[in-house]
């Protein structure tokens, strides 16, 4: 049996950060919390750096514009930014040397993030333009990432690692749509938006076949049914992961907000077995899955739990670059300007942590850095260190960037051992001290009485002196 869906991926918005087409699946067995091992045979899926043939997407509106609200003093420092201490990171590391691909809706050149943005692959239009961000999304995720503010005295907010390089990739677009050539499975194929899992397969390979990226980060998900078994777009997207981590690579993702597929933010009654299955996080195995709490450290309701996740960092009250400007705290939804939140904004944060820690131990490979980030987070009170809500809890920049590692020098981590309690042997109580003690005061007390006595008796028997 075979449910018949659009094979795409709904552009990434900002908001939600859910893909929310579905390509077709099995419904078999169903694919449970943890997906299947990767087939490390299957071939890795051949990057075309252009945009499917089976689809032309077209530009149906303008590009954004400027996006702020005026009602938040924009050059204030992110809570976020605050939080993770990241001005004192940067006396460890600044990203010097690293390129993080941000695989997204585009980046525009800004100028706080000067001519580090490099062009990458397009496949949304074949005007092969990635510096074009009809969404504006795929530039505030760079920012977070990356923007160099020029002067923090008066502009408080700035990237995790602002001397890295972007690598900017467009993979989707809300703002680019198109209809599919019919099948036999979709005989009428239905207008979508930019973006599928196939090229997120394509654009993975390509960050991965770049030699001076070191750092992937993906801020767009795909919710699907945990019903169903994994696909064959699935399978090329985990081949494509595997192969992005084999080439040293650190990959992030977004962990998936609420959306119209996945309505459930606890995603089922039962942690180990979700009802909803969120790609790329799912591959947890070779994914920094990220979630998002809110400024009081609590996980944001809109962020999807799962077994999943590996860490989790600032996801409300966001600012980054504006698109059109200098800084924003809006960004589009459905065509509305929205506060900008959610998981794709935490995921940067990651990101730019991932590049900072490259810098500063080049030699450490990209699962050490991936291992590095959960082992020195701020874990969750819970059987060992770590819960579906905020895996390995928020990252803690400056313990990524100072502390000892045990693996990293080949120390064993410990092992858990059951130890009887020591209590010592019973040893019967000598009263020999205490009789003594006990006698001493009986005889004293007798003593005393006898004394007493004695002298009761001379007094009565003194005789009494008669009058003269």
């Amino acid at each position: 049996m075979k449910t018949t869906t659009a094979t795409r991926i709904a552009a990434v918005t900002a908001v939600t950060g859910l893909l929310l087409g579905q390509p077709a699946f099995a419904q078999q067995s169903g694919s449970g919390g943890k997906p299947p091992p990767v087939d490390v045979k299957r071939a890795v899926v051949p990057d075309t750096k252009a945009p499917p043939t089976n689809i032309e997407y077209t530009k149906k509106t303008g590009c954004i514009g400027t996006l702020s609200d005026g009602k938040v003093v924009l050059p204030n420092k992110p809570w976020g930014q605050q939080q993770l201490r990241i001005e004192e990171a940067h006396t460890f590391a600044t990203g010097k040397g690293q390129m993080v691909a941000v695989i997204d809706t585009g980046v525009r050149k800004h100028k706080y993030l000067g001519d580090r943005v490099v062009a990458g692959a397009d496949y949304v239009a074949k005007s092969a333009d990635p510096t074009e961000d009809c969404d504006g999304h795929g530039t505030e995720v760079a920012g977070i990432i990356a923007a160099k503010s020029p002067d923090l005295t008066k502009i408080g907010f700035t990237g995790v690692a602002p001397d890295a390089r972007i690598l900017a990739i467009r993979q989707s677009s809300e703002n680019y749509k198109g209809t599919q050539q019919p099948t036999s499975e979709n005989p009428n194929p239905q207008e979508q938006t930019a973006g599928d899992l196939k090229t997120l397969a394509q654009a993975v390979v390509n960050a991965a076949n770049n030699s001076d990226v070191t750092v992937i980060n993906m801020s767009v998900d795909n919710c699907r049914l945990a019903k169903y078994d994994i696909s064959e777009p699935e399978k090329d997207l985990q081949r494509a992961l595997r192969y992005a981590v084999d080439q040293n690579k650190v990959v992030v993702a977004s962990a998936g907000n609420l959306g119209p597929i996945c309505t459930d933010a606890k995603n089922g009654p039962d942690p180990k077995n979700p009802t909803h299955i969120v790609t790329p996080p799912w591959f947890a195995d070779d994914v920094l899955s990220v979630s998002a709490v809110n400024q009081k450290g609590n996980l944001a309701p809109f962020s999807v739990q799962g077994p999943w996740i590996s860490v989790a960092a600032p996801g409300t009250e966001i600012i980054s670059l504006d698109p059109a400007g200098e800084l924003a705290n809006r960004t589009v939804q459905g065509g509305k300007q929205v506060e900008i939140q959610g998981t794709s904004f935490a995921a940067p944060y990651v990101a730019g942590l991932a590049a900072l820690i490259r810098e500063r131990f080049p030699t450490l490979t990209a699962r050490q850095v991936m291992n590095r980030i959960k082992m020195t987070a701020q874990h969750p009170a819970a059987p060992g260190g770590r819960d579906n809500l905020v895996g390995y809890g928020m990252i803690n920049p400056i313990a990524a960037l100072t502390a000892m590692v045990p693996p990293e020098f080949g120390i064993p981590a410990d092992k858990a051992e059951n130890l009887p309690a020591g209590m010592p042997p019973f040893r019967p109580k000598d009263w020999s001290s205490m009789s003594v003690a006990l006698i001493g005061a009986g005889g004293g007390v007798v003593l005393l009485l006898l004394t007493l006595f004695i002298m009761h008796a001379i007094r009565r028997n003194k005789p009494e002196d008669a009058d003269a």
